[in-house]
């Protein structure tokens, strides 16, 4: 399977780049604010609320981050301006983390501030495991004076146990997902129930814990295991929800809304669109499986 998958990939490398944005742009709002605006407005209208992304992590200095910065601070002036139930995510290195830990603190911080000023929220995503303690000592450094922020931890990684445990004394808002990003065997699971084992293991002490948590997966088990265990602890709604990435498994995304449970979509655009796109394929290449699944009809 993974063979197939892994040479899906490659097809998708090779295909030209017009073709490539015909099926990405399902996976991506589009290049523009306006056309993320666009799609955010639908789900809202559906009862669905989302996470606006702003592309392009690849920064190479400080000048490039601001930039960065820059562009989120625009998309949390239009949730506002547009009455929009959305916050913004955004990539710890994009805003500077691997120049320096202090620097992206003090980017992170502008925009956490910026989205206080009207009641919103910031999330911090998680990269791979170079950065994962920067951005977990970034979060903690902003949780001190700050609430409306939260973090992503990965259940793939062996770590991540301990890292819910720790968080959770804080009372910290988590999403928590399996994880996407190539990792050695000393660091991560490799086998594919050992991964979904520790997702619910994090999940319940989450849980129980009484911090927030976004369930963010596409894996039908673990939403089938999630909903046994929110109905086994007897867990209030307003302390959870199932977060999904824009145009997958939408039969599943829209089983969770109809089921009645607060469900979050994760929103992408930018220019940066096809980089973003192959390297989100390199790194999870069952996602190729999944776009080429669309294209022909076949259900995943």
């Amino acid at each position: 399977m993974s063979f197939i998958n892994n040479a899906l990939v490659r097809i998708t490398e090779i295909l030209p780049k017009s073709v490539v944005k015909q099926f990405s742009k399902k996976y991506i709002a589009g290049e523009s604010l306006e056309q993320a605006i666009s799609v955010v407005k639908m789900f809202n209208q559906n009862g669905i609320v989302t996470t606006i992304d702003v592309l392009g992590e690849a920064i190479k200095n400080e000048k490039e981050s601001i930039e960065s910065k820059e562009k989120c601070i625009k998309v949390l002036d239009a949730i506002l301006e547009n009455k929009l139930n959305s916050y913004l995510s955004v990539k710890p290195t994009q805003m500077g983390l691997s120049i320096n830990e202090e620097f992206a603190l003090s980017q992170i911080e502008e925009l956490v501030n910026k989205a206080k000023s009207f009641d919103n929220f910031v999330r911090l995503d998680m990269e791979d495991s170079p950065y994962t303690q920067k951005t977990i000592n970034v979060y903690k450094k902003l949780k001190q004076n700050h609430n409306n922020v939260g973090i992503v931890l990965q259940a793939y990684l062996k770590r991540t146990y301990d890292d819910v445990v720790d968080l959770c004394k804080e009372n910290s808002n988590i999403r928590l997902c399996k994880g996407i990003y190539v990792e050695p065997e000393s660091i991560s699971y490799k086998d594919k129930q050992a991964v979904r084992d520790n997702f619910i293991k994090c999940l319940e002490h989450i849980l129980k814990s009484g911090s927030y948590v976004g369930i963010a997966t596409h894996d039908e088990y673990l939403i089938n295991k999630s909903y046994e265990l929110l109905n086994k602890l007897n867990i209030d709604k307003n302390i959870f929800e199932f977060q999904m990435l824009l145009g997958v498994r939408e039969d599943l995304r829209d089983k969770i809304n109809s089921d009645g449970y607060k469900l979050r979509v994760y929103v992408p655009f930018g220019k940066d669109w096809y980089a973003y796109s192959i390297r989100r394929l390199k790194e999870n290449p069952q996602v190729a499986r999944y776009i080429f699944n669309s294209i022909f009809g076949v259900r995943s």
